[in-house]
């Protein structure tokens, strides 16, 4: 199959995760604080790994490969982890959007022009649409075995990440079957950025170094802005990261064991 339809399809995969993650909301409409916390911190310590083990030390080796010596791949990664932190940091400061805990960020739009469930959905859209990216980055260089570790990892943190989000929209006075409608629509953010990066790629094996190392800056932005601090907002900093070290461990284990 084609890359670029391999990488949209598992980012397609790994974003509907997000809904399947929020379905226990049907049965259980409240999660302890405790609880929140560990499963963000689980969620960045799966997206940390995959930055480490699934973007950047294999984007070094390809670099190796196309002809560059290690010190330029080295700076090539560098500079595409700097370039995708830039571009997370700039989409987060002019792009309208509000988390849950932290409040509103970004441009300041009336209410009567955006409502505030869109805020919502805008941060929760800033924060997937770097994992889908991942996903069609890893893919659109035609290997499987570099691509699935990504996507099965990204995937089993939007699940986790998928409850709080519904937990939370419940919180602030949201219906069940719109909080699961919000958190779906939330989660199709991912093919897009899937089909961006597969694509991308895709048409020059040159530009996939580059592509992998901008994915990972973009997902550690997201990780070092977000994540770490909403898993440790509420005073539980011992079980977000705990929540952390069994992400990135679980993630580890499984691009060593699936990846080539």
């Amino acid at each position: 199959m084609h890359p670029v339809f391999l990488g949209t399809f598992a980012s397609l995969i790994a974003g509907l995760a997000t809904a399947v993650g929020a379905l226990p909301v049907l049965f259980a409409r409240k999660l302890s604080q405790k609880t929140q916390s560990i499963l963000l911190g689980f969620g960045g310590g799966v997206m940390l790994a995959a930055s480490a083990f699934s973007l950047i030390v294999p984007g070094t080796d390809i670099a190796v490969k196309q002809g560059y010596s290690r010190p330029v791949a080295a700076l090539i990664m560098a500079v595409g982890i700097l370039l995708g932190g830039l571009f997370l940091w700039l989409a987060n400061r002019y792009f309208p959007h509000e988390h849950f805990i932290k409040g509103p960020e970004g441009a300041n739009p009336s209410p009567e022009r955006l409502k505030r469930i869109w805020l919502f959905v805008g941060a929760i859209a800033l924060h997937n649409f770097p994992e889908g990216m991942a996903v069609g980055v890893s893919f659109g260089g035609g290997s499987i075995a570099e691509g699935l570790p990504v996507a099965v990892g990204i995937g089993l943190q939007n699940m986790p990440e998928g409850l709080v989000v519904a937990v939370a929209l419940l919180g602030q006075g949201y219906s069940v079957g719109y909080a699961l409608w919000v958190t779906l629509l939330s989660g199709l953010v991912e093919p897009i950025g899937g089909l961006l990066g597969a694509s991308v790629v895709s048409v020059s094996q040159a530009i996939l170094p580059w592509g992998m190392a901008f994915a990972a800056g973009a997902m550690l932005f997201v990780i070092s802005d977000e994540i770490i601090p909403e898993s440790h907002r509420q005073g539980f900093d011992l079980e977000g990261t705990v929540g952390v070290m069994v992400g990135f461990v679980v993630m580890m284990f499984l691009d060593i064991a699936l990846g080539s």
